[in-house]
């Protein structure tokens, strides 16, 4: 029994006759018929009845069927694996990175990851902590960038830890200040992120850790319209300092947050625990280790 007999056995079967199946695998439709039977030979029994021109599978042809194909399935994924080993020559990679400061941290190393890397193709989704967790796990990512989880199903690599700023009106009567405390925004509408972000749990957390629950103004995922909206008198929000930095515009002032400790943006690479991560994958985890993250600094 070879793998090349059974690929032809699952392409009949898939593709509904020889013809379609010698199609499919680029070969003739002689060299599937003698493969299939070829297969039935060295199992001992036939697979497949002939009804005119319909196919359809013996009781021992299901069993072969299923089992083939799983076979198959295992063959592909130990090759892929033994094609990491070819100095990353080709592969792909499927990053998840988070919809907030990704502009600010990643740009620059998505561009030296391809770079190193020009073969490797890069399927890359961006989303909210919860939304990439939910992607890791499913297996839709091998990767994916998200606020700092214990949760034991993942394995995470650490990347920076940024602390929040807020952004405040410049005509709010806090706006004077240079630094704030949480708990003098308790009167202030929040404008807060879109559902999928751990943030808003972390935020709300700390606010009934000092006695309040925060009034809601408004949800986005885009930091740049959050920002228009405070400069329009909307309300307070709160963003990583690295990302802070960037939105100050005229109307909006920028201030020292003084929270809990638990309130901050801790961003984490994350992959399922005990998954096999690829080459490429392991090349980019390589990659933040040697990445200078900036001092979160004033």
């Amino acid at each position: 029994m070879e793998f090349k007999q059974l690929r032809s056995f699952v392409e009949v079967m898939h593709q509904g006759g020889f013809t379609q199946a010698a199609k499919s695998l680029h070969i003739s439709q002689s060299a599937v018929s003698k493969q299939v039977a070829q297969l039935e030979q060295s199992l001992g029994t036939p697979l497949l009845e002939r009804l005119g021109s319909q196919l359809r599978l013996t009781a021992a042809g299901s069993v072969v069927l299923q089992r083939a194909e799983g076979m198959l399935r295992l063959r592909t994924e130990l090759l892929n694996e033994l094609d990491d080993l070819s100095q990353l020559a080709r592969g792909e990679l499927r990053l998840g990175l988070p919809l907030l400061g990704s502009d600010a941290l990643f740009a620059g190393l998505f561009a030296e990851y391809r770079r190193r890397y020009p073969n490797i193709n890069i399927q890359l989704i961006e989303g909210g902590s919860l939304n990439i967790e939910q992607a890791v796990l499913s297996g839709e990512l091998e990767l994916g960038g998200s606020l700092l989880t214990r949760d034991p199903q993942f394995a995470f690599q650490p990347f920076c830890d940024e602390p929040l700023d807020a952004l405040l009106p410049v005509d709010h009567p806090l706006a004077t200040k240079t630094v704030i405390g949480l708990e003098e925004l308790a009167d202030t509408p929040f404008l807060l992120y879109q559902r999928s972000f751990v943030l808003n749990d972390r935020l709300l957390q700390a606010c009934q850790q000092l006695g309040f629950t925060p009034k809601e103004g408004g949800r986005s995922g885009q930091a740049d319209f959050l920002a228009a909206l405070v400069a329009a008198g909307q309300g307070v929000v709160l963003l990583p300092r690295v990302v802070a930095r960037g939105l100050v515009r005229p109307g909006v002032v920028r201030l020292t947050l003084n929270a809990p400790s638990s309130l901050r943006w801790d961003i984490a690479f994350i992959w399922r625990q005990g998954a096999y991560l690829s080459k490429a994958a392991q090349a980019w985890l390589a990659l933040l280790r040697e990445w200078p993250v900036s001092p979160a600094g004033p």
